[in-house]
């Protein structure tokens, strides 16, 4: 690496070259911790809070009840479907535990989203929140999946508390629609099947898979990348290197309002903070901005990740602006582009820097960040994290001069191993050892790489992938569409939107039924924001829509 112009701008204090096979597996990391931190608290969400000796014997527990009740092999699928609760971390780490992959799966995912990753998965056992469960109810006799396993929101809070959350979230707020999944089994009643067992742990290496994390790509059929233990091990040490200088173990307060099912939020808060014994706060909806700015007064916090619209978000709350800042030490933007005035407003208020990061569920995720020790540079990614290389590169894989704009591709140990029973979509975005992000970047003299376009034309929301063939292809269902060509526009809040150009079949459609067509079959942040109709989409002498001449008779009518 003695070559590469941002050496010379590393951060004094960041060791260029780590360990990335310090630890043979990720199981391996939480039993080091759990020794080392016991009685300390690993995890709090809702004010309940549980140790690492607590989540060591809760893990073990469900890592039995999937061995030697449920008599799964090593590399069975346990797909999780929850958002930020106590349950994530014990089934997490307990089907880990049982040398088991984890299939992080978004809750808010429609039945024709989940049926799909299920399926490709193959996905032995599902974990899901009873909030989300009709929807799988929906779906059931369409997937393989043998065992479901159900959990309430509150179930891990503890005694009379977690009652009164469950009867809340049930009966006053209304979020559990009632549902039927005959043969399921609660997760309480699984943990304690699990009890009545002997720890017996599977032993994983770096090279077993570790999780499936879905992502979209150009084709719009999302795909498992495969990330080994290694992968995550790799991320894992390059991620604590980089934060290291700042950071102490046993003293550090992170918050955690990304869900883990996220791979950010999974590496970065979870795994990297669990090796140092942080106290890890887990924000279960942090859109309530004004519960969630009560979470944090009540801790002197000293981590913070998100993307930018959180971020925002707490920006523009007057009661943020008067919290207690003097222990954080660290911020961290990624998932999507970090903006200037977003930067500079949470530097002037906190005091601290809002450091961008830059990575792909590919790599694990983190391939760059910007330095944490006053020097980032405001509107880049960042410099490469230790043991990692960044090149720009023409449509061949050659490398291109300094401050020419070309494809961000990326090598280093946390690269995917591929996708998921997917070889000729794996082969697409490999050039040799390096990883073709899509991303069109400019690298400056000093090795700090700027974005500029996506090669893709993949929408980015909230930090979020949107695939335009995937919201196209729920379109195209809609009665009455004849065709559909579907874009992404700049958008302040969310750094773009979903806008869909339709061509009528009837002429009675409108927009409004368009967007309702949708909500059935798409995530809410997948749905299109504006929907606009035309006489004719432009096309390819073959036929294939053209999205670029979209976008640009768009800018033409409507502006950006």
């Amino acid at each position: 690496m003695s070559d590469f112009p941002w050496l010379k701008f590393y951060p004094a204090s960041v060791d260029k070259e780590v360990d990335c096979k310090a630890y043979s597996s990720v199981t391996e990391l939480f039993e080091e911790s759990v020794k080392k931190f016991g009685s300390a608290v690993a995890f709090e969400c809702m004010g309940k809070t549980m140790t690492f000796q607590e989540l060591d014997r809760l893990s073990a527990h469900f890592s039995n009840y999937l061995t030697q009740e449920l008599k799964l092999a090593k590399g069975s699928r346990v797909a999780i479907q929850m958002p930020n609760v106590l349950q994530y971390p014990v089934v997490m780490f307990g089907a880990l535990r049982a040398g088991m992959v984890v299939v992080n799966t978004n809750p808010l995912y429609t039945p024709a989203e989940m049926k799909h990753q299920f399926n490709d998965s193959g996905a032995d056992v599902i974990v899901i929140v009873a909030n989300f469960a009709s929807n799988l109810e929906k779906i059931r006799t369409e997937i393989q999946a043998k065992h479901i396993i159900l959990t309430e929101l509150g179930d891990l809070l503890g005694g009379l508390k977690g009652t009164i959350v469950n009867l809340v979230v049930k009966h006053v707020k209304k979020m559990v629609p009632p549902f039927s999944l005959p043969g399921s089994i609660t997760l309480k009643s699984a943990l304690a099947k699990g009890s009545s067992h002997q720890f017996k742990p599977v032993k994983s290496s770096l090279e077993d898979p570790a999780f499936l994390q879905y992502t979209g790509g150009t084709t719009g059929v999302s795909k498992g990348a495969e990330l080994t233990h290694g992968n995550i091990v790799a991320n894992m040490q390059q991620i604590s290197a980089w934060m290291k200088p700042k950071l102490k173990e046993r003293e550090e307060i992170v918050i955690t309002a990304l869900p883990l099912y996220h791979i950010f939020a999974l590496t970065v808060n979870c795994l990297a903070m669990l090796k140092i014994g942080a106290h890890n706060v887990l924000i279960t909806n942090p859109r309530d901005m004004k519960a969630f700015i009560g979470d944090l007064a009540k801790k002197r916090f000293t981590v913070i990740t998100g993307v930018n619209t959180l971020f925002n978000g707490l920006l523009n709350q007057e009661a943020f602006k008067s919290l207690d800042f003097s222990g954080l030490k660290i911020a961290v933007g990624g998932g999507m582009a970090v903006q200037k005035a977003t930067a500079e407003k949470w530097k002037a208020i906190t005091g601290v820097p809002l450091a961008e990061g830059y990575g792909l569920t590919e790599t694990a995720p983190v391939a760059t960040c910007n330095p944490i020790d006053g020097t980032e540079r405001i509107g880049t990614i960042g410099l490469p994290l230790p043991n990692t290389e960044v090149m720009i590169a023409d449509d061949h894989g050659n490398a291109l001069p300094i401050g020419e704009r070309g494809e961000i591709l990326i090598k280093g140990p946390q690269v995917m191993r591929g996708y998921w029973k997917r070889p000729e979509e794996t082969a697409n975005v490999m050039h040799g050892d390096w990883f073709k992000s899509g991303d069109i970047g400019v690298m400056d003299a000093d090795g700090f790489t700027k974005i500029v376009d996506r090669k893709k034309e993949m929408i980015l929301v909230s930090g979020f992938n949107v695939y335009p063939n995937e919201v196209e292809d729920a379109i195209a269902s809609c009665p009455g569409v004849l065709e559909v060509g579907v874009i992404g526009m700049p958008d302040p809040k969310s750094t773009e939107k979903v806008v869909a150009y339709v061509v009528k079949k009837d002429a009675g459609l409108t927009s409004e039924k368009v967007i309702e067509h949708c909500k059935e079959y798409l995530t809410n942040y997948k749905v299109p924001k504006e929907v606009y109709f035309t006489n004719e989409l432009p096309k390819t002498n073959v036929g294939k829509i053209l999205r670029r001449k979209i976008k640009e008779a768009h800018v033409e009518k409507v502006g950006s």
